[in-house]
């Protein structure tokens, strides 16, 4: 017998009145992967989640997790699953550790060695009232406690908000960790680049509905780059016809473009000119975003 998808969603449906939260929504998520959901706030990555859990009821479709209904075995759901949320309150006077040994209960687990091991991995004070902490820290809080019972899926709703670059770097390496045990992991996220790091697969939503699912190394391939060139002169002759320049903009001598071609190719092309100075860098995520959304509503490939 086949196992089960850690996520299966067919023609997944919410409105907020007139608002869309998402729309005949058809995602699959394997067991075993670390899979990436991504679009700017407002796009339907919340919404999804939380139907997910049941937390709120579709108006239409249906969906599984780790083989439960969403709606029907919704406990279940939740007993076997991680999740953390972009934002949590706790209960201000308790430490660290009476905290998570009280989250422990709820699954019938006792296990100090568990809370003390992540609690290393992520450089958590255990001894620390709720109340002192950090928004970074209480951040690490609540991965440790999404963690606590060792969940057959982790859902994570913006996992890196608040944390510094030094702290990612470890929760990445906890997640992949978590990974290995055989844990699935699914990581919606407005940050292109945190889902890169970690992710094999990834959607991009936009409006409430999925608009390219592409494997990391292929988004790689297609990545592109944000280029502005500035001419010693007004070169009239220069004509950029390169196939793989989207977005281009010119201005007397300065030329802006994002480019997902050969670099080669490029630099070599220009080799042909004077130039005063380029500069090549990541897009903002705006950018990326832009130009992925103009080709889906223009109907162009991406």
């Amino acid at each position: 017998m086949e196992k089960s998808k850690a996520i299966e969603t067919i023609s997944l449906s919410k409105n907020y009145g007139k608002t869309t939260g998402i729309k005949n929504l058809d995602l699959t998520v394997e067991r075993g992967e670390i899979f990436g959901f991504i679009g700017p706030n407002g796009a339907g990555k919340s919404t999804t989640i939380r139907l997910l859990f049941n937390l709120i009821f579709p108006n239409s479709g249906s969906g599984k997790v780790l083989g439960y209904d969403i709606i029907k075995q919704s406990k279940l759901i939740k007993f076997k699953t991680g999740y953390l949320p972009a934002e949590v309150n706790y209960y201000y006077k308790m430490t660290v550790k009476e905290l998570l040994e009280y989250s422990q209960r709820f699954y019938g687990v006792n296990d100090s060695k568990r809370i003390n091991e992540l609690a290393d991995d992520l450089d958590l004070k255990t001894n620390l009232k709720i109340r002192d902490l950090s928004l970074g820290n209480k951040k690490k809080v609540s991965l440790i406690q999404s963690l606590l019972h060792k969940p057959e899926l982790l859902i994570l709703d913006e996992p890196t908000s608040g944390l510094d670059p030094l702290i990612q770097s470890k929760v990445f390496e906890l997640f992949k960790k978590e990974n290995e045990r055989g844990c699935t992991i699914f990581f919606s996220s407005h940050v292109l680049n945190d889902v890169q790091k970690i992710c094999s697969r990834v959607a991009i939503i936009q409006k409430g509905s999925i608009i390219k699912l592409e494997s990391i190394d292929a988004l790689r391939k297609k990545m592109l780059k944000k280029i502005s060139i500035s001419f010693t002169e007004n070169q009239n002759d220069i004509n950029l016809e390169l196939p793989a320049t989207v977005d281009f903009k010119r201005v007397n001598n300065q030329m802006n473009f994002l480019f997902n071609g050969d670099m080669n190719e490029l630099i070599s092309y220009l080799a042909n000119f004077q130039i005063e100075n380029i500069s090549i860098e990541e897009p903002t995520l705006e950018e990326i975003f832009l130009h992925y959304y103009q080709n889906a509503e223009s109907g162009n490939e991406l």
